[in-house]
């Protein structure tokens, strides 16, 4: 019972922590961070777009995980998601940017609570695709999507 128990569990988990890190790796520069709010906002005007930070991690991993062709609609519909996620975190950054002069710290709060629910309803739209994604690769696609996972290194570096 505990091992099977186990083999549903842990592949469970692993995928949610992967989309995890993923969303993570694509949004990391999406907004400023709440102990970082009270800065100068031209910092984050020189900070990439959203759209621009996950089409150069669309890139890194495309070039990492060598995409077959037989892979291409699985890969096209993953990143399709992933840059409608980026849009959507850009419009939301862009509300902030907006009305963070005007904000009181309730309305911050209640901000940063919708960036929240807008990033764990992403991560539930990717985790699907990602998902059919991840069960078309290869074993050694799977090894260094792990990798990438588990380090957040791309290429051939070598990870210990």
């Amino acid at each position: 019972m505990n091992q099977r128990a186990y083999q549903v569990v842990f592949p469970a988990a692993l995928v949610v922590v992967m989309a995890a890190f993923l969303s993570a790796i694509f949004f990391a520069n999406a907004t400023p961070s709440f102990a970082a709010s009270h800065t100068k906002k031209t910092t984050a005007v020189a900070r990439a777009s959203a759209v621009e930070h996950t089409g150069a991690q669309i890139k890194q991993l495309q070039d990492s995980l060598k995409i077959t062709e037989a892979q291409q609609a699985l890969w096209n519909n993953l990143t399709q998601v992933m840059m409608e996620n980026a849009k959507e975190m850009d419009a939301l950054t862009k509300e902030r940017a907006e009305n963070s002069k005007t904000m009181n710290a309730v309305e911050r709060m209640k901000f940063h609570s919708q960036i929240t629910e807008a990033r764990l309803a992403q991560q539930k739209r990717l985790i699907p695709p990602f998902e059919t994604f991840y069960a078309g690769m290869s074993d050694e696609q799977k090894k260094i999507t792990d990798t990438i996972f588990t380090t957040g290194r791309h290429g051939k570096k070598k990870l210990n």
